[in-house]
């Protein structure tokens, strides 16, 4: 009965009492719920429908990514060059005149936070710019355009509105959703198979080992469990690992402390005991997916259009071949969770509404000389190559791209042993100081990467990658220019430009 409880958290207006019911009459309820709020949901997405047809359109823009991703200089250089069109050639609507006002409006969810965009962009153009603090839970901001027509018929037709809203949210809440498909065994099993080599996970699977999982529930040993396997994941996040789920043990926010929160994975015994420790670690397991995930993803999900998955790649390769395989792996499996008509749960959840482009986009591109962006973007390809051809077979369009939300370096060609060498110049995050920088050489096959990262290997053999933190130019923006970025115009073309 517990598991089917988050039927009933809709605040639906045939929701019936669960208490004092017979178990007959209670699953009368629960499907009588579910089929309401089947209908009602199906009514909201038909207005919804009719609305941004005959009226004004609305795209919901979903913007995730994993750690360190930029986010948020994403969401504010985009909304900026929005505003501001001088810096959007291939954004077509724009270079072609054509969209005549652009506007901030307030977001149409009342129980949303605001993405707060002018604190964001005012940090970013201070006279001691910095970057702004990180996505740590949801938030939305919309932005209006009055767009002319194009075509045979321009000359008939007035300008119309158009309404983009964006749905900013923590990467780490979207790899949850593979959780709803695994039993709190057979996640228990990967998780520990997965993190026995690993030396950030050593004092957790310590303290596992010396655990008696069938043992009566003592309150604090679970604590103690769940607190260190949350420190193995924030370890592991920092170190350029992807695979960090339960998200919300890394963004806890007002969870911090709860049940749904204080459980970690066990090996399999040979039993369960009634109030076992590895019981009530099972039980807090689906809590959380009925609770926290499950309704994230009914809430926010069902109504996204377009979606763009922000990427550090040069990040995850610095790190080495194990993070960048670990990389592929995450991006597979976000991909998966937006196949049109393959997820019979996220269909459910959709409602009949899918996303119809996904774009996986390798930021911090100004950590490198244009002349490797390129290779840059042909290792997002092969590193999403299965998963996006699933992803079109499906009937989503997909692309890979590498951006600069904020370009805070400028490119120059040395001399270095007497050949020229193309590095980027720019303030040191720690520091302030101008340096010069050469990454290294990106290979022009990817699969001089990925092919180590699929074998394993610890380190690059022939190679060596390095990654520069760099702080925000400080910028002089002429009027009608929003911030400089790299093919940013190129990103909005391909989410949004159609329906402009």
């Amino acid at each position: 009965m517990r598991s089917l409880a988050w039927l009933f958290d809709l605040g639906n207006p045939l929701r019936l009492p669960m208490l004092g019911t017979r178990k007959g009459e209670w699953d009368k309820n629960v499907v009588i719920s579910a089929i309401a709020d089947g209908v009602l949901r199906s009514v909201e997405t038909v207005q919804d429908t009719v609305s941004e047809t005959f009226f004004e359109p609305v795209i919901r823009l979903g913007v995730t990514g994993l750690a360190r991703s930029g986010k948020t200089v994403f969401i504010t250089s985009l909304v900026a060059n929005l505003l501001d069109q001088g810096r959007m050639p291939h954004l077509l609507a724009a270079s072609e005149g054509r969209i005549e006002a652009a506007f901030l409006q307030p977001q149409p969810d009342d129980t949303v936070p605001r993405f707060d965009y002018e604190a964001h962009l005012g940090a970013l153009t201070s006279k001691t710019p910095s970057w702004p603090d990180s996505t740590r839970a949801i938030s939305e901001l919309r932005i209006s355009l009055k767009v002319r027509p194009n075509g045979l018929l321009s000359g008939l037709q007035g300008p119309r509105t158009v309404h983009l809203d964006i749905v900013d949210y923590p990467g780490e809440w979207l790899l949850d959703l593979a959780l709803l498909d695994l039993s709190y065994a057979q996640w228990s099993a990967q998780v520990l198979e997965r993190i026995k080599n690993r030396p950030q996970a050593s004092a957790f699977l310590q303290l596992v080992e010396q655990t008696d999982a069938q043992a009566k529930l003592d309150e604090p040993v679970a604590q103690a469990l769940a607190a260190e396997f949350a420190t193995y994941l924030n370890a592991a996040r920092d170190d350029g690992f992807y695979d960090c789920t339960p998200g919300r043990f890394l963004l806890p926010g007002d969870l911090a402390g709860s049940p749904v929160l204080t459980f970690a994975p066990l090996p399999e015994t040979s039993g369960m005991p009634r109030k076992s420790l590895i019981r009530e670690m099972e039980r807090r397991f689906e809590a959380y997916k009925s609770r926290v995930v499950k309704p994230f993803f009914r809430d926010h999900f069902s109504r996204i259009d377009r979606q763009v998955v922000l990427v550090d790649a040069l990040g995850a390769i610095n790190s080495g071949p194990q993070a960048v395989d670990d990389m592929r792996g995450a991006m597979s499996e976000i991909l998966s969770s937006f196949r049109p008509g393959k997820n019979a749960f996220l269909t459910r959840l959709l409602m009949g509404k899918r996303v119809e482009k996904i774009l996986f986009a390798a930021t911090k591109a100004d950590h490198i000389h244009h002349v490797q962006h390129p290779r840059l973007t042909a290792i997002m390809e092969a590193l999403t190559r299965d998963a996006r051809d699933r992803a079109r077979f499906a009937g989503a369009q997909t692309a890979a791209l590498s951006i600069a939300s904020l370009r805070a370096t400028t490119e120059e060609t040395i001399t270095h042993d007497g050949a020229p060498l193309s590095v980027v110049r720019g303030a040191l995050l720690e520091g302030g100081e101008q340096a010069a920088f050469y990454p290294g050489d990106l290979p022009e096959d990817p699969n001089h990467l990925l092919n180590p990262a699929r074998d394993g290997a610890e380190n690059w053999l022939d190679q060596d990658y390095q990654v520069m933190r760099f702080a925000p130019a400080r910028l002089t923006l002429k009027p009608g220019d929003g911030p400089p970025h790299i093919w940013l115009d190129r990103a909005a073309q391909f989410l949004i430009g159609d329906k402009l």
